[in-house]
């Protein structure tokens, strides 16, 4: 099962009032599990932007001039996105402004039914409680420290943990192959460390207290074996 987690970020809140995407992020899940797959773009929404937003996520309209307009990146987003189901933390935000810019070049609309929301997702799990992406990485002790301003890719990567935790946890402890996990607390990342084989031959004096409790039993199969 192919899903994508997605995120933009706009110059402000109404696309039917002129209001553009200036970011794209996407990160692929398969089967639930990140695949190291993602998408990422920057767009030039060609018009100012608002002071409210430019708080928000700190990219002005003179960065963004020098990125591609949606026209330019449309084909390669789509392509990324295809048929999989879009995890979106309020749904009709996301795809109201994807669509708006997709109708805009007249192509046809990406059906509500693709998607997938993790603000209802959440409020059905924890009724009354917050269900913004910092109260709920701050619930399922997701690191969010690096999120200052709100980036399409990083929001994206935070939902998709985020996202894990909703359908049942992530289980990042559990480990079979003989490895364990050690965090490193300061930088987020992990390293995996091998416990060495252990010895398992006998010694001298285990072998010889063997041999003398093989040697008080009726018939042992161990001498039996040997004798075969």
């Amino acid at each position: 099962m192919r899903e994508v987690v997605l995120d933009t970020e706009t110059t402000g809140l109404d696309p039917k009032l002129g209001d553009r995407i200036v970011e794209i992020g996407c990160v692929e899940l398969i089967n639930h599990v990140p695949t190291g797959r993602t998408f990422h773009q920057y767009i030039n929404p060609e018009r100012d932007m608002p002071d409210g937003a430019f708080r928000v996520h700190g990219l002005s309209a003179d960065f963004l001039m020098s990125h591609p307009l949606f026209s330019d990146v449309v084909d390669v987003f789509l392509e990324f996105i295809g048929d999989a189901i879009l995890v979106i933390h309020n749904a009709d935000f996301d795809m109201g402004f994807i669509n708006a810019e997709l109708t805009k070049l007249s192509l046809p609309k990406l059906d509500m039914a693709q998607s997938l929301d993790t603000v209802r997702m959440a409020r059905q799990k924890f009724p009354g409680a917050p269900a913004n992406l910092d109260s709920l990485c701050k619930r399922f002790n997701i690191d969010n420290s690096n999120r200052e301003l709100h980036g399409a890719l990083l929001d994206a990567r935070l939902l998709a943990d985020v996202y894990l935790e909703l359908i049942g946890g992530r289980q990042t402890d559990l480990g079979l192959a003989g490895k364990i996990n050690v965090g490193d607390q300061a930088s987020g990342t992990q390293k995996s460390v091998t416990r060495p084989p252990r010895h398992h031959s006998a010694s001298l004096e285990e072998e010889a207290k063997h041999k003398a409790f093989i040697e008080t039993l009726n018939e042992p199969l161990w001498l039996q074996i040997n004798l075969s």
